[in-house]
């Protein structure tokens, strides 16, 4: 099985992923971010590093996938490979940081290679306003998010809002964290596994 979790910058992906892996003994994987090799530079100068950094994201996803599916573990992934290319390189292509060139490039890559893969079974969305995202980037202190402008969070919403009203693609369950601490509140936690233990009995059913 399939589990993957989606969201904004700031909107608590790895700290659920690392939640939900442990409650019901999945596997994690997770978003290459600490060894990022291109990671500070892009939000130094993101005309200049924006192709180099989504196309290492979309190789590092590809082979997530490949080696979820060719596996018999169920894994939980921390952000989706569709978000590289439906958000952050549209984002990017809208907001002048990518060029034709290098976003058409890159679309081409990511077709060929989402020919191979599916979907994941259960596509977890975590929904949040930008200063409940403020907040939690400021909270975690990553020297490299502190140059991050807020209407470039404000353009990913508005791309993931977009992507979300329109994905088909396998099942969807979307969450409000806005008034949520699921890391330390047990209730929080636990109405988000309630609402998951629904939606994996329809898998079965």
């Amino acid at each position: 099985m399939h589990i993957a979790i989606a969201g904004n910058i700031g909107s608590g992906k790895t700290t659920l992923t690392k939640k939900l892996a442990k409650h019901y003994q999945w596997i994690p994987q997770f978003e290459s971010v600490d060894d990022n090799p291109y990671l500070s530079d892009f939000y130094a100068d993101m005309p200049k590093w924006s192709f180099h950094l989504q196309v290492y994201f979309l190789s590092k996803r590809y082979e997530q996938i490949l080696d979820i599916r060719q596996g018999k573990d169920s894994i939980i992934q921390d952000r989706t490979i569709y978000e590289d290319a439906f958000i952050f390189a549209r984002s990017l292509h809208e907001g002048g940081n990518l060029s034709d060139r290098d976003y058409e490039n890159y679309m081409d890559l990511f077709k060929a290679m989402t020919r191979y893969i599916q979907a994941p079974d259960l596509l977890i969305y975590l929904k949040a306003d930008i200063p409940k995202l403020v907040d939690q980037i400021t909270r975690r202190g990553r020297d490299y998010e502190s140059s991050i402008r807020i209407d470039y969070l404000q353009s990913l919403n508005t791309y993931y809002n977009s992507w979300i009203d329109n994905y088909k693609d396998g099942r969807l369950l979307v969450i409000d964290v806005n008034n949520m601490d699921y890391e330390n509140r047990v209730e929080d936690f636990a109405t988000i596994v309630d609402k998951i233990d629904i939606e994996l009995n329809g898998l079965f059913s």
